[in-house]
């Protein structure tokens, strides 16, 4: 994963093949949103960014509330369905 990370398009090619398999899988939108929020506190707390968009993403994260995170984690699944 860390070689995902490098690359912000890598990354989003990487969310983009897992929301798809979530959804051939059978899950929700709301079931992946969800995944994608535990995701992303996993990544704010264990992670450290690794360029610029990252940092960003960091930092909007740090100072949102729970459902300012959800929301963040529903567009980035929206950014990669796109």
């Amino acid at each position: 994963m860390a070689t995902v990370l490098k690359n912000f398009e890598r990354w989003k090619e990487f969310l983009s093949e897992r929301v798809e398999q979530a959804h051939s899988a059978g899950m929700s939108d709301e079931t992946i949103a969800k995944l994608a929020a535990q995701l992303g506190e996993f990544l704010a707390d264990k992670i450290d960014p690794e360029n610029k968009e990252e940092r960003m993403l960091k930092e909007l994260w740090d100072v949102a509330d729970d459902q300012e995170k959800t929301t963040l984690a529903r567009l980035m699944v929206k950014l990669v369905r796109a």
